[in-house]
């Protein structure tokens, strides 16, 4: 495993209870005293010529996925890389150039696919025409947030604000039930953080061809609150609430796996569902559904609401 801050340990704890984690590296040598069990690594590089390893979990800051996908892939070495895939349009290629030319596997991590409450609706909608979909999320951070690491907050290593990091899963799970847009519009702000962020806490898109999705997202709300997901259909009002589902009014109760909550509570539970699936398809030798191109997709809406400025922009 690449990286063991925040999300890192997420990773870590379930890959220790399966048994399957080998090695760890971390350029914080502090960070690796809890892993006195196995070899540590300050260097990535160094790390995968040594071990060798089946996989390797990347769980770096947001500008180092591409790199590190890129040498681990072209040593067919498997991949499993957290959101975003990539924070530049030109790594897009690139990453996927590699995939293809290697004998691994890619997968990142965008869990939230793997929440019931959108298995069910993915499946419900597989024989329905999507009209629109539209994702709200009103989330706190704070100045200490992006305080608490030296990436966090800068256009260089972030990529961006709110739109990458916190709303990029509702915003991939709004192009997953809707499809992707030909050409969006967009406009992003910092309305509360200007003293502490040079990126966005606060964006807004919406698709003017295509596909119709329309996204809401702060970081300024007084407190964090529940991701709130709309599809429309012909026929049907589909809204989607943690745990559950309502089709015209009508609570529906998804039956699927559950996973533990680790870490944050936004993280949901699905992290420990996602990770088996990986190992699954490597060890069946099955195609894994998030995948380079697959993942790629919110990072192309992404980075098109960036260049939009208001004005419409193709994907």
């Amino acid at each position: 495993m690449i990286g063991v801050g925040v999300i890192g340990s997420v990773h870590a704890a379930i890959l220790k209870e399966r048994g399957e984690l080998c090695a760890v590296c971390d350029i914080d040598a502090s960070k690796l005293k809890k892993y006195a069990d196995i070899p540590v690594y300050t260097d990535f590089k160094t790390m995968t010529e040594a071990e060798k390893p089946d996989v390797v979990h990347i769980c770096t800051p947001h500008y180092l996925h591409a790199e590190m996908i890129i040498f681990a892939l072209s040593r067919n070495i498997n991949v499993l890389c957290e959101k975003p895939l990539c924070i530049k349009k030109e790594d897009i290629p690139a990453i996927l150039e590699a995939e293809k030319s290697s004998k691994a596997r890619l997968g990142v991590c965008l869990q939230n696919r793997y929440n019931k409450e959108n298995v069910f609706v993915k499946e419900y909608l597989k024989d329905k025409r999507v009209i629109c979909a539209v994702g709200q999320v009103c989330w706190h951070r704070t100045k200490e947030y992006y305080q608490s690491a030296k990436w966090r907050g800068k256009l260089r290593t972030e990529g961006g604000g709110v739109l990458i990091n916190q709303a990029l899963h509702t915003l991939d799970l709004l192009q997953y039930f809707a499809g992707m847009p030909e050409k969006i519009t967009a406009s992003v702000s910092d309305l509360t953080l200007k003293d502490c962020i040079e990126v966005e806490d606060t964006a807004v898109i919406q698709s003017v061809k295509g596909a119709g999705l329309t996204l809401y997202a702060s970081n300024g709300c007084a407190v964090d609150m529940p991701v709130l997901i709309s599809v429309k259909t012909e026929n049907e009002l589909i809204q989607i609430l943690p745990g559950a589902v309502l089709i015209n009014g009508v609570l529906q109760t998804p039956d699927g796996e559950s996973g533990t909550v680790r870490g944050k509570e936004c993280y949901g539970s699905s992290h420990e569902i996602l990770i088996a699936d990986f190992y699954r398809s490597i060890e069946n030798k099955t195609e894994f559904p998030i995948n380079g191109e697959e993942a790629a997709k919110v990072v192309r809406l992404i980075l098109s609401a960036y260049e939009s400025k208001g004005e419409p922009v193709d994907v």
